[in-house]
């Protein structure tokens, strides 16, 4: 796992699908435990999608917590 990978789940938005525009890090565990089953997209999206399932499945999410507040949303960004 790369560090910044960390910060990405916080400020990189879902591409496509059902969850379209939501932060990675604010995707559900049960359409990232889909993707595990379905099988995970290539390249960068695909990456962070697996490591936020081993972060939410782990009971780690707190651990984003610091960077969520260091990255705030903007309410027009979403």
């Amino acid at each position: 796992m790369n560090p910044e990978d960390l910060e990405l789940l916080v400020t990189r938005q879902m591409p496509f699908g059902k969850y379209k525009g939501r932060l990675i890090a604010d995707v559900p565990g049960n359409y990232l435990v889909w993707f595990s089953r379905e099988g995970f997209p290539k390249g960068e999206i695909g990456r962070l999608l697996q490591l936020m399932l081993e972060i939410d499945h782990n009971g780690l999410g707190p651990l984003l917590d610091p960077l969520r507040k260091r990255h705030p949303i903007d309410a027009q960004e979403m």
